[in-house]
């Protein structure tokens, strides 16, 4: 725990932890004006604590109620850590349909004030993998069925990027497996970066990142929330979930044929082609293997992306 102290603020160590390790000096500065921060929005927005804070890696979450008795969640982030206005923007856009509804939002410190869902009943709960997959399936359909609002940004940008960074990163790679997974995978981007779409895609869909709805409310049995916002292919939001329970892939025995049967089943239910769906999931794994190369640290998914974009790679042929 750090900065001011404030009696309705908890700062977790956890987070002091990941502020320090990925934004140094500025992520310092952030977290020791956070109660301060916090406490000036929950006086502005007439809102109450309400239990415990808790985070990601990124932000903090309080639980607090509005003035009139609403239960809620101050959602802190900071916005040199954050995508600009792109969260805020994606859940605007989908107005609660599919997603956490945005109650607030104030565009100066990044800091949203949401509806609150059950923290203790993520997706996650849902034991039978392929059942739960069917269910994270749908929603995202829903969620990518609506375009891209602005303020968002685009898989195209990033993609480009992708590929500029690819000949710096191979001169980094020194195992061969790896540099051939790098090349396969820019050359598998570079034929459909052409039509990199346009629907709002939620990046980071995965079993924690789906919660059942706080009760006594209802209105939808599970919601999305941390998007991780991009326009473009819905190809390009498969990943988290591909990897997601790897431990249940490889409890089969059959490690292809389970990520196989994933792959299918979220491509069948997203109406996606699946050689453009290969494609744009082979970019992902790019994505995430050029961050680790540069910057010389392991992902928890590592092992299992290079499964997958292995797994994929042979069945393209």
């Amino acid at each position: 725990m750090t900065g001011p102290a404030d009696p309705r603020v908890e700062v977790p160590d956890e987070l002091v932890s990941w502020h320090r390790k990925f934004f140094g000096e500025a992520g310092g500065a952030w977290i020791e004006a956070l109660p301060d921060l916090a406490a000036a929005l929950l006086d502005r927005w007439q809102l109450r604590v309400d239990g415990a804070s808790t985070c990601g890696a990124i932000a903090l979450v309080l639980p607090v109620l509005r003035a009139d008795g609403t239960p809620a969640v101050l959602k802190l982030q900071p916005v040199h850590a954050g995508q600009g206005d792109g969260e805020p923007a994606a859940l605007r856009a989908w107005n609660g349909d599919g997603a956490v509804r945005l109650l607030d939002h104030d565009p100066t410190s990044g800091t949203m004030l949401l509806e609150r869902l059950d923290a203790a009943r993520p997706l996650a709960t849902v034991r039978d993998d392929l059942a739960a997959l069917q269910i994270l399936s749908e929603l995202l359909a829903r969620l990518c069925a609506v375009p891209a609002p602005a303020g968002v940004r685009r898989l195209s940008d990033v993609a480009a990027d992708l590929l500029d960074r690819v000949p710096r990163a191979l001169t980094l790679v020194r195992e061969p497996s790896q540099h051939r997974s790098v090349q396969d995978c820019a050359s598998a981007l570079e034929e459909v970066l052409p039509e990199a779409g346009d629907r709002l895609l939620h990046c980071d869909l995965h079993y924690f990142n789906i919660l059942a709805p706080h009760q006594p409310d209802r209105r939808e049995p599970w919601l999305a929330i941390d998007p991780d916002p991009l326009a473009g292919d819905p190809g390009f939001a498969l990943l988290a979930a591909l990897h997601n329970r790897w431990e249940q892939a490889v409890a089969t025995g059959d490690v292809a044929r389970a990520i196989r049967r994933r792959f299918d089943l979220m491509t069948d239910i997203l109406g996606l082609d699946r050689r453009r769906a290969t494609a744009w999931t082979l970019a992902r794994i790019l994505y995430y293997a050029l961050r680790d190369i540069e910057g010389d640290y392991t992902m928890w998914h590592t092992e299992p992306d290079r499964a997958i974009a292995r797994i994929l790679l042979d069945r393209a042929g």
